[in-house]
C-alpha cells in the first residue's frame, strides 16, 4: 500500500481526538488537488520571479552604455538636459518627468509619454549631464524604472506576456500558494511520528514524502508572505484588497496637485521657508522651471539623490517631486510644489505614514528583492528555488503513488461527503468566503469538482 493510500485508510478507520479523521482526509485530498492542478502555475511563477530578483546587476551590465558616462565636470542645468532630449525626440512626445543623475558618472533620464506605450511605461532618453550627449533611448517601466530586459521578465512573471488575460495565471498561483502551504503544514503536523526518520530511512516513498513535508514546513512562512504580497498586484483579488484597505483606513497617503487661489505675497505660505519671489506660470511642462522646482524640493527636505520631477499637465496643477529609493532606509517622500511661488502645497512623508502603510510598502519591496539590496535578492531567490524543488517533489510523490490503471479514483467530493454535517457546512461556508475574496480560488475549485465528477463517471463506465 502506498504512503498516501495508507494515510487515507487510517483516516477512514476511526475518529481521532479533536478534528475528525475524515476532515484530515479531506484536507489531504484538497492539498493534493491544488498541488496537482495549480502546481504548474506556481512552478512558472517561482521560476520567473527568481529570474527577476536575480537580474538587477545583469541589467546594469547590459545597459552600461545608457546608464553611465566617463565625462567629468559640473552637470548642466536640468533645463539644458531636457532641451537635449527634446532635440532628440522631436516635438511630438509629451514631457512626462525628469530623473536627474543620482551621482557623478551616471546619466539623467528625461521621460516622455507617447502613444503605443503600456501602463506605467515611458520613453526615457538618457542624457550625459555634463556633455549633454544622448546616451540611449529606451522604454522604461514602473517606479523602479526597469529597462527592457527586466521589463520582459516582469511581464513574464506577471502575465506570461499574454496581456491582461495572462494575469489570471499569476493570480491563480498566488491565490492557492498560501492554502497549499498551510495545508501542507497541517498534514505534516497530523502525520508526524517519533519513528518517522527511521521509517523514512528504509522506505523510499516515506523518505520522499518526509523531504517534501520538511521542505514545505521550513518554507511555509515565506510562501504565505509571497502569496499575500503577490495578491496585492492581482486583478480580481487585488480589487478586494484595495476595497478592504479603504474601509479600514489602510490607504497609503498621497499628495494633491490641485492648486487653490493665487498666493498673496507675505500670506499663508510665507512661513513655509520654501518660497522665493513669485514666478509667473509658464506653459505646463515647461523645462525652464525644473531647476527652480528641484531647488525648492531640496530646501523642503527632499534629500534622496533618487528623485523624479513631474511638471503639471495643465494650469491649476502643481509640480510633483517624489523620491523613489525603496531600499533601506526607505526614501519615498513626495511633495507638490506651487509653480507660482515655489511653496510646498501638499506633502506625504514616509516617516508619517501609518504603520500598516509602511508595512505594505516594505512587504512589496521585500517581495521584489529591493528592500535590503543583494541579501534581499539572495533570500527571495533562495525561496523561489526551494519552491521549485518543493513543487517537483510533490509531482514525484504523485507519480509514485498514482492509482493503478482501472482503479476507481479517490475524489474530493467523496472526501467531503464523509465529513460530519457541521464540517460539511463549515467547508461550504469557507469555500464561499474564499470564492468571494479570492475569485480564482472559487473558479478553480469549481473546476476541480467538474474534473472529479468526470473522472468518477469515466471510471464507473469503463
Amino acid at each position: 500500500m502506498t504512503a498516501h493510500a495508507d494515510f487515507e485508510a487510517r483516516a477512514e478507520a476511526g475518529r481521532a481526538v479533536g478534528l475528525s479523521s475524515e476532515l484530515k482526509a479531506f484536507v489531504a485530498r484538497l492539498h493534493f488537488y491544488a498541488g496537482l492542478f495549480v502546481g504548474p502555475f506556481i512552478l512558472v511563477a517561482a521560476l520567473t520571479g527568481t529570474l527577476y530578483v536575480l537580474t538587477p546587476q545583469l541589467e546594469t551590465l547590459l545597459y552600461r552604455q545608457q546608464l553611465t558616462t566617463d565625462t567629468t565636470g559640473e552637470p548642466a542645468p536640468l533645463a539644458a538636459q531636457i532641451a537635449a532630449a527634446r532635440s532628440h525626440v522631436g516635438e511630438g512626445p509629451r514631457l512626462f518627468a525628469m530623473r536627474p543623475a543620482p551621482s557623478r558618472g551616471e546619466t539623467g533620464r528625461v521621460m516622455f509619454a507617447q502613444p503605443g506605450l503600456g501602463d506605467s511605461e515611458s520613453r526615457a532618453v538618457f542624457i550625459d549631464p555634463v556633455s549633454l550627449a544622448v546616451r540611449g533611448d529606451l522604454v522604461v517601466y514602473g517606479t523602479s524604472g526597469i529597462l527592457p530586459f527586466r521589463t520582459t521578465l516582469d511581464y513574464l512573471h506577471r502575465n506570461l506576456l499574454l496581456g491582461e488575460f495572462g494575469r489570471n495565471y499569476s493570480e491563480l498561483a498566488a491565490s492557492w500558494l498560501w492554502a497549499v502551504a498551510l495545508g501542507g503544514v497541517l498534514l505534516w503536523f497530523w502525520r508526524r511520528h517519533p519513528q518517522a526518520a527511521k521509517r523514512a530511512a528504509i522506505n523510499p516513498a516515506l523518505r520522499l514524502r518526509r523531504w517534501h513535508g520538511l521542505t514545505g514546513l521550513g518554507l511555509s512562512l515565506g510562501l504565505v508572505f509571497v502569496s499575500i504580497t503577490g495578491l496585492t498586484w492581482s486583478k480580481h483579488a487585488g480589487d478586494r484588497i484595495d476595497a478592504l484597505r479603504a474601509t479600514l483606513g489602510w490607504v497609503t497617503p498621497s499628495v494633491s496637485v490641485k492648486l487653490g487661489a493665487a498666493p498673496v505675497a507675505g500670506g499663508e505660505h510665507a512661513h513655509h521657508g520654501t518660497a522665493t519671489s513669485a514666478m509667473p506660470i509658464m506653459q505646463p511642462g515647461s523645462a525652464a522651471q525644473f531647476d527652480a522646482v528641484l531647488a525648492a524640493a531640496q530646501k523642503a527636505g527632499i534629500d534622496s539623490p533618487h528623485l523624479e520631477i513631474r511638471p503639471p499637465r495643465a494650469e491649476g496643477q502643481a509640480w510633483l517631486v517624489r523620491e523613489y529609493d525603496r531600499s533601506w532606509p526607505t526614501q519615498v517622500d513626495t511633495i507638490a510644489v506651487d509653480p507660482r511661488d515655489l511653496s510646498v502645497v501638499s506633502r506625504a512623508d514616509f516617516e508619517t505614514f501609518p504603520l500598516i502603510a509602511k508595512l505594505i510598502r516594505w512587504g512589496i519591496d521585500l517581495h521584489m528583492g529591493i528592500l535590503f539590496g543583494w541579501p534581499n535578492q539572495m533570500l527571495m531567490a533562495g525561496l523561489g528555488i526551494a519552491l521549485i524543488v518543493l513543487t517537483l517533489l510533490g509531482y514525484r510523490i504523485w507519480w509514485r503513488q498514482r492509482p493503478s490503471a482501472g482503479a476507481l479514483p479517490r475524489t474530493l467530493i467523496q472526501s467531503w461527503l464523509r465529513l460530519r454535517g457541521l464540517e460539511r457546512a463549515a467547508m461550504l461556508l469557507v469555500a464561499a468566503a474564499l470564492g468571494w475574496a479570492l475569485p480564482l480560488i472559487g473558479a478553480s475549485l469549481a473546476l476541480f469538482l467538474i474534473v472529479d465528477i468526470a473522472r468518477w463517471r469515466m471510471a464507473r463506465s469503463s
